[in-house]
């Protein structure tokens, strides 16, 4: 029994002997430090009144009213459309099986931020969208309206845009 004491002892001792402090010396090497910046010459300020606003208001434009579209009939879209929430329509979609939309929660303007990916004409200003009843709106970054679409079918929607090109999405 001794001998593993002893054996225990000498493992501790030889693990003990080959550590080595690592930590760094901070009194050997006290005057060493990095040499000081020098100082860069700094223009001088100018101070002055700044002119009024141009015209009467410091804002934008509001943007237009989401009224319907040429040549679209909403209450034929409302009376074959399904129930829409605002939950489902977040991801990505399909947009005439050619480019992408993406939809999500975040809130830009009166809608949600949303925007496409491969696609032409009109859909390519797209930067934010919301739920109208039975509808989703289309809206560009000034919140003016691109077309609106309806749901058909789970996971299919369809519509147009304020040009009457027709939109159809799908997942």
């Amino acid at each position: 029994m001794q001998l593993r004491y002893a054996m225990t002892g000498l493992v501790v001792v030889l693990s003990l002997a080959g550590c080595q402090r690592t930590a760094y010396d901070y009194s050997s090497s006290a005057s060493a430090g990095p040499a000081p910046l020098t100082a860069q010459p700094v223009p001088s300020v100018q101070g002055g009144q700044l002119p009024p606003p141009t015209g009467s208001s410091q804002f934008p434009a509001a943007p237009t009213t989401t009224a319907p579209m040429p040549g679209a009939q909403p209450g034929a879209m409302a009376a074959n459309a399904l129930d829409i929430t605002k939950e489902s329509m977040v991801g990505s979609w399909r947009v005439n099986g050619s480019c992408d939309m993406f939809l999500t929660l975040t809130n830009l303007g009166s809608g949600s931020r949303g925007g496409t990916r491969g696609c032409v004409g009109e859909l390519t200003a797209m930067g934010s969208w919301e739920v109208a009843g039975k509808q989703v709106l289309l809206k560009d970054r000034s919140g003016n309206q691109l077309g609106s679409v309806y749901k058909t079918a789970d996971n299919r929607f369809q519509g147009q845009t304020s040009t009457g090109q027709s939109i159809s999405l799908s997942r």
